[in-house]
């Protein structure tokens, strides 16, 4: 019989619970388009009627390598979300402003 998930974790070492927590945190940190979509429990076919574009058009942006800030953007508010170009620096993160009024 299969067991819960809370139950095996529960039988973990502190530490081996922290290791659990910062890899899941650097899995959701980081995700392609099309895992992002799938973590969002989304079809490529209902983000493409969101969209008003055809299924195939959302299977070829979820392999592009580069893109347009505003496709981009699209596609992650068609999602729910709301996108931020984040610039990391040695000093710091600055948030660029000049893609909020796209």
């Amino acid at each position: 019989m299969a067991k819960k998930f809370a139950e095996l974790r529960d039988k973990m070492s502190p530490q081996a619970q922290a290791r659990v927590e910062a890899r899941v945190k650097e899995v959701i940190d980081e995700m392609a388009l099309g895992e992002l979509r799938r973590a969002r429990g989304l079809s490529q076919e209902a983000l493409a009627i969101v969209l008003h574009v055809k299924q195939p058009s959302i299977a070829k942006l979820e392999q592009r390598t580069d893109m347009y800030i505003s496709t981009l953007r699209s596609h992650i508010e068609a999602m729910g979300g709301q996108l931020e170009i984040i610039a990391k620096f040695p000093e710091g993160a600055v948030r660029i402003a000049n893609f909020s009024s796209l």
